[in-house]
């Protein structure tokens, strides 16, 4: 097993990484801007390293900084956790050239399918149903006419490297067409560098499920089942569960099999998401597929007691997969809920600062919080804005939301905005209860009503 492993990554996700290590009896390396001087990563870290100031992309993105401290404190991997260089393929060839093993896939996987046009063909090569869309990258308005002229309104124009919900515009009429891809292309350019392009039909309404799998270096593939993650806004999740709520048996039994046909087909190893659409009759639709590990992981490991960080270690060390896909087994259900530094009341603004006072429910069964914040700490205005995750996990969905109801109430964030009370509320509308809701209900339904009951009890400034 590796001996030490280094962590491209802060916040939470570093924690978390760094926590599966020890308990692999795994030195740590913690990578830090000037900004994060005090965060916990590097606290708990056994090594740190300072790779540049606030910014990320003179610190968390420098790619030189980076591999100079894996070389230098002799780390044998590097674990990128998500965003910043998880799905950069020039930092994982960079690796192999150093002689440091990369946590994920390698760059060939990354590229394939971190180009998202790239991925649809390879999805309709392994027979995964794809949303009708354009099937090569698109850099001219005259080519986004035409195919909009053939697959219809409305439709999605999407950055070919995107993520994150950058370099994304959805269209519902031909007079905003062309303004909307120039505004997107313009956004893909600025975050990605690339100004490749593709369209896809609107499926509305839809749910977005996401099915997680694991991969090994010699063809073992399962998946650790859904995710239901389609309470977001602007494209940014804010609440997941895993099972989907409303998911029929054969459909999550074909939309998960289908995954693993696909990851298979790539040739795909180490852990990875693939994100479908799953319309009101049940028919789903790739959206793409993410090389990393996801924020909302957690709701995953809950339902299967399967440490998800440490089998990408061991696969990432060239182990066999310790699992089949007989031992996945699915119990209860899990929540998880994104505490955010941000005031809901004002279009859900960044509320960065220092936090005063915190207490994180800590007591109970079911009951998980994957944090890197404490009392004195501070959200820098460079990054995320995550304060916590809360996880909860019951017998029932009811128990899960019961869980999740009580653990909020427990918590106290002083200091800075946050959404905590929103998630409160959340989990009391009607339209969470049912577990109908679609990937437009939190921002055209639930969000509008909340904020109308504000208004009344003058809550809104």
């Amino acid at each position: 097993m590796f001996q030490k492993i280094l962590i491209a990554n802060r916040g939470e996700i570093a924690v978390r990484i760094i926590r599966a290590c020890q308990e692999l009896n795994i030195k740590t390396v913690a990578v830090y801007s000037t900004a994060d001087k005090d965060a916990l990563h590097m606290q708990l870290a056994d090594e740190a390293v300072c790779v540049g100031p606030s910014k990320a992309n003179e610190s968390y993105l420098n790619i030189q900084n980076i591999l100079s401290a894996a070389v230098l404190t002799g780390a044998e991997a590097i674990h990128p956790g998500f965003g910043f260089l998880s799905e950069n393929s020039t930092f994982a060839a960079m690796c192999e050239e150093v002689n440091v093993s990369f946590i994920g896939p390698n760059k060939d996987i990354i590229d394939q399918m971190g180009n998202k046009s790239n991925a649809r063909t390879m999805m309709k090569r392994a027979n995964v149903p794809v949303v009708p869309g354009s099937d090569h990258s698109i850099t001219a308005f005259s080519e986004v006419k035409e195919m909009v002229d053939e697959i219809g309104m409305p439709v999605i124009i999407k950055a070919v490297a995107g993520g994150g919900g950058k370099g994304m515009r959805m269209v519902f009429n031909a007079e905003e067409l062309e303004a909307k891809f120039l505004q997107a292309q313009s956004e893909s350019k600025a975050a990605f560098g690339d100004d490749r392009m593709y369209v896809e039909r609107i499926i509305t309404p839809a749910k977005h499920i996401e099915v997680q799998i694991l991969a090994d270096h010699y063809g073992n593939v399962i998946h650790l089942g859904e995710r239901d993650c389609s309470l977001q806004r602007n494209h940014q999740k804010i609440l997941e569960e895993a099972p989907s709520p409303t998911l029929s048996e054969k459909t999550r039994k074909l939309i998960c099999e289908s995954a693993v046909e696909a990851a298979k087909m790539v040739g795909y190893e180490n852990a990875g998401t693939i994100e479908f659409l799953v319309d009101a009759d049940e028919k789903f639709y790739f959206m793409e597929m993410n090389t990393r590990i996801q924020v909302e992981h957690p709701i995953t490991e809950m339902i299967t007691s399967i440490d998800i960080v440490k089998e990408q270690i061991k696969i990432a060390f060239g182990e066999h997969l310790s699992i089949t896909q007989d031992d996945v087994v699915l119990t209860g259900h899990a929540i998880e809920c994104r505490i955010n530094a941000e005031n809901p009341l004002f279009n859900f603004a960044p509320s960065p600062g220092n936090i005063d006072f915190l207490n994180v429910p800590s007591g109970g069964l079911g009951l998980r919080v994957d944090t890197a914040m404490f009392a004195g700490s501070t959200i820098p205005p460079y990054y995320d804005a995550m304060v916590a995750k809360v996880i909860t996990h019951g017998n029932t969905r009811e128990e899960a939301i019961s869980k999740m109801d009580r653990a909020l109430n427990e918590m106290v964030i002083e200091g800075i905005q946050t959404n905590l009370d929103f998630h409160i509320d959340l989990l009391r509308d009607t339209n969470f209860k049912t577990g109908e809701y679609t990937i437009d209900t939190l921002s055209q339904v639930i969000i509008p009503k909340w904020l109308k009951d504000k208004e009344a009890n003058n809550e809104v400034v």
